[in-house]
């Protein structure tokens, strides 16, 4: 979270992350892709946090977007019109990102060129750092990975202009807001001693197979395995819904995800108030204290707000 120091940075997608440049918008030519360098991290109490970045992110400014783009206008999402970008941020494919503004909001672009198609792993890194990072400093609607128009003026007149006060709206509301992603992991070995010793059945059927040639013992051990999976399933619905009842109070919004791995005790976004985070660190420090070898924490953001916000994707 802002302000907090010795805690490990992490992005959204699990890497480590660079404190964020400030007042520009994604990463200039010439910067080394991947070698980033977070600060130095410590063991916290059952809790790691993080600020994401990846890329450099915009400022409030009303500086004139650069022109003179040609062919296709790859669209990241909407943010107000007063965001400026530094000339040479790049994005997707290497596209330099600029604006294309119409009234009290912009769209967030850049050049491309659809010789290949879209989709490698380096196109949706640069598309998620980009938004990331954005969301870190001004609000923004963030879109799914590829869309494109097919120029700056499309972008006004199918995107823009039609959705203006819509877009305008739902930027006031993420004003000073921003979504952070709580992971709980189970401690394999803590969890699955828990379920021995509350299965009598389960502690039965490890000593079964325990020492056993699989062949041998596959139906018992298919058996054990359902066993485990319900029980953690049934933790993990218990679980999620203490970290719910704990954040929820200092959160504007909260939506529980799917879980993304079999040993995820936990996996929810929050909307949390700028004015308002040094209560939810706290609130989730506490759970972090109580839940210390049982469930690592790790807090993810601040990220795009995609699960509070639904802005339309532009067809081509």
């Amino acid at each position: 979270m802002p302000g907090s120091t010795g805690k490990t940075a992490t992005t959204g997608s699990g890497q480590t992350a660079r404190e964020p440049a400030r007042r520009t918008t994604g990463r200039t030519a010439g910067e080394a892709d991947g070698k980033t360098t977070a600060k130095p991290a410590r063991k916290t109490s059952g809790k790691t946090t993080g600020k994401t970045s990846g890329k450099a992110a915009p400022s409030r400014s009303g500086g004139a977007a650069r022109r003179g783009r040609t062919g296709y206008a790859y669209v990241y999402g909407i943010v107000p019109a007063d965001v400026e970008t530094e000339p040479g941020t790049l994005g997707v494919a290497d596209g330099e990102v600029t604006l294309v503004r119409h009234g009290e909001i912009a769209a967030l672009v850049s050049d491309i060129v659809l010789d290949r198609p879209l989709g490698r792993p380096d196109d949706l890194l640069a598309h998620e750092q980009l938004l990331d990072a954005t969301a870190a400093e001004v609000p923004v609607l963030p879109f799914r990975f590829g869309a494109v128009m097919t120029g700056p003026k499309e972008v006004v007149k199918e995107l823009l202009a039609p959705h203006h006060d819509e877009f305008l709206a739902a930027l006031e509301e993420l004003e000073g807001r921003a979504e952070y992603v709580i992971k709980g992991r189970y401690v394999e070995s803590v969890i699955i001693r828990e379920v021995l010793g509350e299965i009598p059945e389960a502690g039965r059927l490890r000593e079964e197979v325990r020492g056993q040639p699989e062949e041998a013992t596959w139906d018992a051990r298919i058996r054990l395995g359902q066993m485990i999976g319900e029980a953690v399933a049934a933790k993990r619905d218990a679980d999620t819904q203490e970290l719910v009842e704990a954040v929820a109070p200092l959160c504007v919004a909260v939506s529980v995800r799917e879980p993304t791995h079999e040993q995820d005790a936990a996996h929810v976004a929050v909307l949390v108030d700028e004015e308002r985070q040094d209560e939810f660190d706290e609130a989730l420090d506490d759970l972090g204290d109580r839940w210390a070898g049982r469930i690592d924490l790790r807090l993810l953001g601040p990220l795009a707000p995609y699960d509070f916000v639904a802005a339309p994707r532009p067809e081509e």
